[in-house]
């Protein structure tokens, strides 16, 4: 697995963490922020283009949105199965879920189907 140098940026408004390759997006975390019955972030879908796939762009993806949330003091609720997967693998790292806070967080994307 050759690693690539890539750049990491929180597209909040958009609710994603992108990874950025020679200015080009090859992978994403798409995340929303739960706020009841207290503030999350949970991530939803791991995506990373084809051509990039092998080259550790989902785990610095999952690596850095458990930094970000620890930077802001927030759990991370994880719906996404690479990132439960990656948690798990790394529990150094990504602190186990509240179950209560999945349960929330999983009810909130049924209430929003729409948006993932």
């Amino acid at each position: 697995m050759s690693e690539i140098a890539i750049e990491i940026r929180d597209d909040r408004a958009a609710g994603r963490l992108e990874a950025l390759a020679e200015g080009e997006v090859v992978g994403r975390i798409e995340y929303f922020v739960l706020d009841d019955p207290a503030r999350a972030l949970v991530p939803v879908h791991t995506i990373v283009e084809p051509a990039h796939e092998g080259k550790g762009i989902a785990g610095s993806l999952a690596r850095e949105l458990y930094t970000l949330a620890a930077r802001e003091g927030d759990p991370v609720a994880p719906l996404c199965p690479y990132v439960v997967k990656w948690a798990e693998r790394h529990p150094d790292e990504a602190p186990a879920a509240d179950p209560e806070l999945l349960r929330a967080a999983k009810q909130w994307l049924v209430a929003h189907p729409d948006r993932f």
